[in-house]
Formats: structure tokens, C-alpha cells, sequence
């Protein structure tokens, strides 16, 4: 018997997916407790147009962000600030300094929770910082510290 899963149900399936399961189990189990429904033709049909849909969508996504890493790893982001004769930073920059840097610099919505490690810089240079963006999409942008001058 096939069946359309109204809700999650351990090791069967997720909600909205379309599974076979065994006569009894679905009639005398799933569907009296409302976990599923019947699934007939049309049905079966409606969720494969609405997979298909979600499949489109996610891949658009996916095109956007792999646009927007381009148009992120195009520049080398300068964050001017203040340090020591030595190099060292009176304090460090973190992935929220950095986030903020760059969505003033080019009016992108950019997230700290990008960032795939922990940002912790602490003296003038050039960095490598890598990021992963939704859907999977990851990629290295550059920071350069560099002294302010006064």
C-alpha cells in the first residue's frame, strides 16, 4: 500500500513523502492516528509536481549564491584600524567586524555566520578567510588590515 506521510514517522519516512509500507501497518497504524493518507494517483502526482518545484527553487538558489561569492571574491576587502609600531592590533578584528565591513562596502546583505572558522585577527596583513554561503556554496575571500594613519 502506498501512503502520503502527513507527518514525520521514525525510520518510515518524512512529512509529505510518498512511501510503501505494508497493508496492515498502514491501514491499522498510520492513517487512524492521522501520520498518513492513501496516496492515489492524484496525489502521487501533486507531490512529484511539488518536489520538482522545491528541486527548481533550490537550484536557483543555488545559482544566486554561487553569483554572489564571484561578486564577493572580485575585491580585497581593506579594514583600516588602529595598531602598534609592531603590528599588533589594540584589540582583534572578528567575523562581525569583517561582516559589517563588507556589507557597507558593497550593500550586500553579508552574514557573519558565513564564516566557516572562527575570526580572531590580530595584526596587520593579508588574509584568506573562507566562507560558505546557503546551499553549499563555499569559496575564500581576502581581507587586508592595514595600519591607520594618523
Amino acid at each position: 500500500m502506498k501512503v502520503m506521510l502527513l507527518k514525520d514517522v521514525a525510520k518510515v519516512g518524512k512529512k509529505g513523502e510518498i512511501v510503501k509500507v505494508s497493508d496492515g501497518y498502514g491501514r491499522n497504524y498510520l492513517i487512524p492516528r492521522g501520520l498518513a493518507i492513501e496516496a492515489k494517483e492524484g496525489e502521487i502526482k501533486h507531490v512529484q509536481k511539488i518536489q520538482e518545484v522545491k528541486k527548481e527553487v533550490k537550484q536557483k538558489r543555488k545559482e544566486k549564491m554561487e553569483k554572489l561569492l564571484k561578486q564577493l571574491q572580485e575585491k580585497v576587502y581593506k579594514l583600516k584600524i588602529k595598531c602598534g609600531k609592531n603590528g599588533k592590533l589594540f584589540g582583534a578584528i572578528t567575523a562581525n567586524d569583517i561582516a559589517k565591513h563588507i556589507k557597507d562596502s558593497t550593500n550586500i546583505d553579508f552574514d557573519k555566520r558565513w564564516f566557516t572558522e572562527k575570526v580572531n585577527i590580530k595584526e596587520v596583513g593579508l588574509y584568506t578567510l573562507t566562507i560558505k554561503l546557503p546551499e553549499g556554496v563555499k569559496g575564500d575571500i581576502k581581507v587586508k588590515i592595514e595600519p591607520l594613519e594618523e
